[in-house]
């Protein structure tokens, strides 16, 4: 049954293509009055938003003046949709929006079992799109294996903090690689073997080869370039490299040279594939299951950067892109 009231709708639109670095200017804000529901139809309000990576490098997908694409969890306010009850919550594609009408079919409940005392942010993040990323990543692609050594970049993000973790609960040793020392400090504090701070570091191939002598199994590639050029040369022989990420490159407007990698990749003869989460969709399930029970039996911590309040999006994603975050980038609605 709807009750309608007229509801305000804000987005946050891309103003402009970005060059280089995102900047506030490239966003804009924008108000419109939602119509009332229809048959099938379901209002959503949004009280936690996720800003990602992939955002900038998926952006050039959009068009200008479109709503910043993204994921967030939301509450059902009104319901014309037997699927999506009043007063559940729901994980909404809708973007960078604080409401909006669905017709259910980018809306997705969140899972039936979920704990009142787990945080319904982290299927934003550990129970959500990241934490799926790791647990497939290195599972599918990386083939991490008990007693191997899994190598990690941009271990303090939402995804490489992750990685680590499932990496020791499947009985791996794990290097983190990261841009601070606080970072450090909290990789070893949520159980990596080794994490050093590749900024201060005088030279990143003896980092690496200190941190694991004997080369690594698996790296979980983050960010690209330089660190990728060097990182190739340290992996041990049959070593599998899945490429996640690479978020040291997005923002360039020139595309770099490197090195080549046929020579490592030979010679080494390592494995190097890249991928994306959606392809294990028809096994999401299995995934956010394992990925809940890790964290209610406490195996599996995590740590979200909060920044409150939906008018600070923008400068919240531009932080996340710098890597001011800490774990997972969430904002409130509120």
């Amino acid at each position: 049954m709807s009750l309608h009231r007229m509801v305000l709708s804000r987005s946050w639109t891309l103003a402009k293509y970005f060059e280089g670095a995102p900047k506030l200017s490239d966003f804009k804000l924008k108000e419109v009055e939602l119509p009332k529901l229809k048959h099938g139809e379901v209002l959503v309000e949004a009280e936690y938003f996720s800003v990602d990576p992939y955002m900038r490098a998926y952006s050039k997908r959009m068009k200008e003046g479109d709503v910043m694409m993204g994921t967030q969890v939301a509450r059902v306010l009104e319901s014309n949709n037997s699927a999506f009850p009043a007063h559940s919550y729901v994980l909404s594609s809708a973007g960078w929006t604080t409401h909006y009408i669905s017709q259910g079919k980018d809306l997705t409940p969140l899972l039936p079992n979920w704990p009142d005392n787990v945080p319904k942010s982290l299927a934003l993040g550990t129970i959500g799109m990241p934490g799926l990323t790791a647990y497939f990543g290195l599972k599918e692609i990386c083939f991490a294996k008990k007693g191997e050594i899994v190598l990690v970049n941009g271990a303090a993000g939402a995804v490489g903090s992750l990685v680590g973790q499932i990496a020791k609960i499947m009985g791996c040793k794990v290097v983190g690689s990261a841009g601070s020392d606080d970072k450090v400090e909290y990789l070893k504090e949520i159980g990596f073997d080794e994490a050093f701070n590749y900024k201060t570091v005088s030279s990143l191939e003896e980092a690496l080869k200190k941190a694991s002598p004997e080369g690594y199994d698996c790296f979980f590639e983050n960010v690209g370039g330089y660190f990728s050029e060097v990182a190739l040369h340290q992996m041990r022989k049959y070593g599998r490299i899945a490429v996640c990420g690479a978020i040291s490159l997005y923002n360039d407007s020139v595309p770099r040279k490197g090195e080549y990698v046929q020579i490592p990749l030979l010679f080494q003869e390592l494995r190097m594939e890249g991928f994306i989460v959606q392809r294990w969709l028809n096994r999401y399930n299995e995934g956010l299951e394992k990925l809940l029970q890790w964290v209610v039996e406490g195996k599996l911590k995590y740590h979200e950067h909060i920044t409150r309040g939906f008018d600070n999006m923008p400068s919240a994603f531009i932080g996340m892109l710098k890597g001011d975050n800490i774990g997972k980038a969430i904002i409130t609605a509120k």
